[in-house]
């Protein structure tokens, strides 16, 4: 059960109006757009879908709920490990950087929304988005799978607005594409929820190669 105060500190984390920069970068789908990869509403569903079922739900997610239990057991070797297993699982440059910049900008807002949070991040080295994700939604009471759902949902509304950017999209389309999407995180999360420590890792081969290429794209919008 979320209290009301928890919900509504779930909708501050998860809003495009956090300051942290996620609406800076695109994940890859600049380039994909940009080879032609993704031309239409069709593709864009295909594209991001496919990156909720093999990224998110295999990786960002079941990694979550990880850092979540170890902040909740004030178990820092663990949040340090599974802060390392997230980035190593990072197949490009661009990848990492976004999740140590984004994640290092919710820290710093952290801190200085509210002093109390500095005392269990003081000492930590760089976070993940996801680590300073999971110690936000612990000190702030929301229940993990609350958090998990908040964390895709937050994902995927920021790919959805990329795609009606980028391919374009009209804000129909846009909204059309992030309700069926929606549609599938509760699943996703129970999936993540679901996946022994052996079982962790996914990969989507275009996002990769598309996000090495998006590094050396001659014009792009979005932060690379």
């Amino acid at each position: 059960m979320i209290t009301d105060l928890a919900l509504l500190r779930l909708l501050q984390l998860v809003s495009p109006g956090l300051p942290i920069g996620m609406y800076s970068y695109s994940q890859g789908l600049e380039q994909a757009v940009e080879a032609g990869w993704v031309a239409g509403a069709d593709e864009a569903k295909s594209w991001i879908g496919a990156a909720l079922e093999r990224c998110q739900a295999r990786v960002d997610l079941p990694l979550l709920a990880r850092l979540y239990d170890a902040w909740l057991r004030s178990d820092t070797a663990s949040v340090e490990y599974w802060n390392a297993v997230l980035l190593a699982f990072r197949e490009t440059s661009e990848l990492k950087s976004e999740d140590m910049q984004t994640g290092g900008a919710l820290v710093k807002l952290l801190t200085r929304l509210e002093s109390e949070y500095d005392l269990d991040l003081r000492g930590q080295g760089p976070l993940t988005l996801a680590a300073a994700f999971a110690y936000a939604s612990v000190r702030m009471a929301i229940p993990r799978r609350v958090a998990m759902i908040g964390y895709a949902w937050s994902w995927l509304e920021n790919q959805v607005l990329c795609a009606v950017k980028l391919v374009p999209l009209g804000q129909v389309a846009g909204q059309r594409l992030l309700m069926a999407l929606a549609a599938e995180i509760p699943e996703r999360v129970d999936f993540a929820s679901t996946l022994a420590d052996d079982d962790l890792g996914g990969s989507a081969f275009g996002l990769a190669l598309a996000s090495s290429r998006h590094e050396t794209q001659y014009s792009r919008l979005f932060r690379s």
